[in-house]
Parts: structure tokens; sequence; C-alpha cells
């Protein structure tokens, strides 16, 4: 469970208004390199950083306000306010909480908290114009959409986004298993990649930027046991890729920009040639640049690089690099663009990568940090 959808890409949640939040963040103040780095994780708070982009250097701050397993953040588009999930296991609703961000400290204070109406949730997003929060219920399927008011809070269920079936493995999809929430770049669909079902679920705003209803056509179709996970749009809104999490492979899209509809034009391995043993890919994101797409893989420790064809939208493989752990389970890149964070839960540790804007290749920096089961990355500028 858990993951992210790559945060340049977001305003908050993705974008081609998108550059927008990447441009948005390395840019939010002249030379700016101050930032605070918030990290989701199975503990009892968010755990933060003050994080310096030129050189890459994080240094813990005080610990954040109280929530049982904010395993995933977001942020809205003016970066005042955090939102994270309360992943809860078990015969039990989890939660959302809703924080202020002191931008001059870092420090979160809680606004409220709402049952997330369904169990683990295990993603949540804001849409591009600060107005409504999603959160996916990995355990029960359901996605929950709730209203900002004005203060920042969470106002009350606006509406919950069930789905009904099964697939093939029958340990692992018996039922709806909604792993993630992700805008289009102009803020008219949402696409919820169901690993119970093999499905991409499509959902479209209306008019009124209000409710989400079921679109036409209201998903696209995976092979039956790949278990789609996390969602990335290109820069241009044209192309999705997904990240499979039950089969090792990266699927492709075309994205009708007036339809939302997705149609499948290529299926790719995420392992080195002869590779054996087992995997679980996790999160998938395109590089700053747009040019490259990335995707983890728990079990064999690794992150596949793989360049983009602009005009086709199809990947080449690029390279699959090792992480120094097991589990790599988020990565973020850093405001630069230079650097890439890749966290590893079970490790409780998280560490730095050099990336070539180039060639689009990771290198180890050597730079390493302690802390509780990484989950999730969110970089939001300092006033300071």
């Amino acid at each position: 469970m858990g993951g992210r959808f790559a945060w340049w890409m977001l305003l908050p949640a993705c974008c081609v208004v998108c550059a927008a939040l990447y441009s948005q963040v390395s840019n939010s103040a002249p030379n700016q390199s101050h930032f605070y780095l918030y990290l989701g994780n199975y503990s009892d708070r968010i755990n933060a950083y003050n994080y310096d982009s030129k050189t890459g250097e994080a240094e813990p701050l005080a610990m954040q306000d109280e929530l049982k397993n904010p395993s995933f953040v977001a942020v809205d588009p003016h970066f005042k306010y955090l939102y994270a999930v309360s992943e809860l296991d078990g015969e039990v609703n989890g939660g959302v909480g809703a924080f202020a961000i002191d931008r001059a400290t870092g420090k979160l204070r809680k606004l409220n908290t709402r049952s997330s109406e369904g169990q683990a949730p295990c993603h949540i997003s804001v849409d591009h114009s600060g107005k409504l929060v999603l959160v996916a219920n990995y355990g029960t399927g359901e996605v929950t959409v709730y209203p900002i008011n004005p203060d920042g809070s969470l106002g009350p269920t606006h509406q919950t986004l069930a789905a009904k079936g099964s697939s093939v493995n029958k340990q692992r999809q018996s039922g709806p298993h909604a792993h993630e929430a992700v805008w289009s770049p102009d803020n008219r669909f949402v696409y919820v990649p169901d690993l119970g079902l093999d499905h991409i679920r499509i959902y479209k705003l209306d008019a009124g930027g209000q409710n989400l209803s079921p679109n036409d056509p209201p998903f696209a179709q995976l092979h039956p046991g790949n278990g789609p996970r996390h969602i990335v749009i290109s820069t241009d809104g044209k192309f999705a890729y997904v990240a499979n999490e039950l089969t090792p492979v990266v699927t492709t899209f075309s994205r009708n920009t007036e339809t939302g509809a997705l149609t499948q034009i290529q299926e790719l391995s995420i392992l080195p040639e002869g590779a054996t043993g087992d995997n679980g890919p996790a999160e998938i994101a395109i590089g700053p640049a747009g040019k490259f797409v990335y995707v983890s893989n728990r079990g064999p420790g690794t992150v596949a690089v793989f360049a983009i064809d602009h005009g086709a939208g199809t990947l080449r493989p690029v390279e699959v690099v090792k992480t120094g752990g097991t589990w790599p389970r988020a990565f973020e890149f850093d405001p630069s663009g230079q650097h890439m964070l890749v966290g590893d839960q079970k490790a409780d540790s998280f560490v730095e990568f050099d990336v070539d804007s180039q060639t689009g290749k990771l290198t180890a920096s050597g730079k390493k940090w302690q802390t509780a089961s990484p989950v999730s990355f969110l970089f939001v500028p300092s006033a300071k």
C-alpha cells in the first residue's frame, strides 16, 4: 500500500499546470534553498527535516503533532496546509488529518481529523484548486471526498466512491483495493489504480467543481493479475504510466485529454534480464526534466529507469539501480531536481542518489538518514 505520485506533477496531485508545482517549489523565492521535508511513515507522528537543496543535506526537526500511521502526506497549492491519512489495520476504519504549516519553523498544528470511511487508507491528494481532498482506502476500495474549509480543516465526507468486483489472484484480488487517487492536469478527471480489480477507475468532475461521477468509459482494463498500484501522467497529459504491484511491469497508456479515456500501448518488465525472486513494484514518477520514468521495486531493492519517447509516449529501458536495501517503497526528487531521496520501509532509513538530467541515470551519493519506516516524501518551501 502507499506510494507516491510525482510531486512536481501535482497541484498538488498531478499536472501540466504541472511543471507547475515543481516550478513553484523550486522557484518559490530567488535562490531559495531552504525547504521543509515531511515524511509519511508508520509511527505516531509525521517526521520532518530542514532540507538544503544546494547541499542535499537534511537535519531533523522537532517531532510533529500526533497522528497514528500517517503513511501518506499531501499539501495544498499554496503550501499552507498538510493533509495525511491515518492508515489503520484490522477491521476498523482509518482516518485523515489536516494540519496548518508554520512556514517559518516547519511546525505542524493539527486542525482536525475525520474518518476515512473505509479501511487502510493509503493515499491522499488535493485537487488543483485546493478545494477537495481525496483519500484512497486500500482495504475496502472506496475513494472518499472531503471539502476543504476556509481555515484549511476538512469538512464532513462529501462523497464516497465505491467499487465492486474481483480478479484472478484469489489472495490479493478478492475485492476492490483502491491504491491511489490522482487528478488529471486539467482537474477534470481522477484516476484510481485498483489493485483488486485490475482497473484504472476513472471519475469525472462536474462543471461546478464539486462532485465526481464515473466517467464514460468508467475504467481502463489491465492484464488480469497485474495489480495496478500507482499512476503518473506525462507533462503534456497525453500519456500515463502505471506501476503494477503483483506483476513486475510498467504499463503505458495513451490518454485522450478530452474524454479522459486510457488506451494501453505498451508493457515492459522493470527487472534486469535473468532476474528471479519476489518483487513488489511500489512507486512510479517522472523525473524533473520530464524525460524519464522511474519505478521502485521491493524485494530486490531496485529503481528501474526508462527513457520516454515524447512522440510515441513509449518507454525504453535505461538501467536498473540497486538502492542498498530491500524495500524501497517511496522515492522523491528534491526541489533542485539534482537529487532523489529513496526510502526503505523495512530498513527504517532513506538514502540519496544524484540524478543525471541528460541520461536519467542515478548515482548513490553515500548519504543516509535513519527514520521510522518512510512511506512518502513531501517538500514545502520555508518562509525564512
